[in-house]
């Protein structure tokens, strides 16, 4: 137990005798301190003792995927310090192959009694899956906001980023920059924002450059959200004659310059790159990656005000948030070089 005072004093940054008075029930310590110990008890796995388990009025559950995409805890650190700066404690969970599977995700944070889970880029966005979970945690009474991805089946706050008017962006920057073989590297079609990335892929090479929807969809390849990804999707799209790749995400845009060099294509002198994110690996690009920004403290903070209007009692309405992209234009498109 003296291990375990200590623990939790140190996550709760209070004395150990502080721990043990908030454990036994005593006096002399403020709501504010006893609820910082009982976060710090969740935060660390500890089993609360009986007299602490009614529902905490301080913990927020975020549900994210796998954290080796820099978007994600570029994304859950910004939640996290809008949550703290409300006074709020936020508890991170994250899904990894092997791992916990996002309803048993879901199952600890309510048995731990969160006041409210935010889901990103979670089953919500996955065409393909059962809504009904949603619908169960609903009727629980737990308060939920979703980020990137969209269904009609469940009634809570969304919050996304326009990927229809992200492939305008990209695609009117690369056909104005002469390039009219323009191919789609992007994730699994299941996924909700996948789905409108491909609309407005399709829609805009309809509109920018004289492309029937099929011919534009010929230009679609699907592969996984990773490097490796990127790189074979890129390929795949060398082999159509693409002289620009634009990418689901930043790190398959990083796969699709590995792919360019491995044939001894020049980026951006050859073959143009356009990335998805702006995520904190940016800084490591060579040469710089132009890309298409997720607006990520906006929707951060949308997403925290939503779910604490919804925790007060002031829901907010239950519907999609929409966040419009930014392209950002650095080094790594040029004008194509006509041979």
């Amino acid at each position: 137990m003296t291990a375990r005072l200590s623990d939790i004093a140190t996550q709760a940054g209070v004395s150990e005798a502080t721990v043990s008075r908030v454990l036994n029930g005593k006096a002399g310590v403020s709501a504010a301190t006893r609820q910082a110990v009982v976060a710090a008890m969740d935060v660390l796995g500890y089993e609360r003792p009986p007299r602490l388990r009614e529902r905490s009025a301080g913990l927020i559950g975020l549900i994210t995927p796998e954290l080796s995409n820099p978007i994600f805890p570029a994304l859950a650190q910004v939640i996290e310090q809008v949550l703290t700066s409300r006074g709020y404690t936020p508890v991170l969970c994250t899904q990894t192959p092997g791992g916990s599977t996002e309803d048993q995700l879901t199952e600890l944070l309510v048995e731990r009694g969160v006041t409210g889970i935010i889901f990103v880029s979670g089953l919500h966005a996955d065409s393909t899956a059962d809504m009904d979970r949603y619908v169960k945690l609903a009727g629980r009474g737990v308060p939920f906001v979703m980020i990137n991805g969209y269904t009609e089946k469940v009634s809570a706050p969304f919050v996304s980023t326009d990927d229809r008017a992200a492939m305008r962006l990209a695609v009117s920057h690369l056909a104005e920059l002469g390039h009219e073989r323009i191919g789609l590297a992007i994730g699994p079609r299941r996924f909700v924002p996948v789905l409108r990335k491909i609309e407005g892929f399709v829609q805009h090479m309809r509109t920018v450059l004289p492309y029937t929807a099929e011919q534009a969809e010929e230009l679609v390849q699907h592969s996984l959200f990773t490097v490796e990804g990127g790189q074979a999707a890129a390929s795949a799209l060398l082999d159509k004659d693409c002289t620009a790749i634009v990418c689901g995400s930043d790190l398959m845009a990083f796969g699709a310059i590995r792919a360019a060099r491995q044939r001894g294509l020049s980026v951006p002198a050859d073959v143009s790159v356009v990335g998805f994110d702006d995520s904190p690996l940016i800084v490591f690009a060579d040469p710089p990656l132009t890309t298409l920004r997720q607006p990520v403290e906006a929707m951060g903070q949308a997403a925290v005000n939503a779910l604490l209007e919804e925790i007060g009692g002031t829901p907010a309405p239950h519907a999609e948030f929409v966040f419009m992209p930014e392209l950002v234009v650095r080094g790594s498109t040029a004008s194509r070089v006509r041979s």
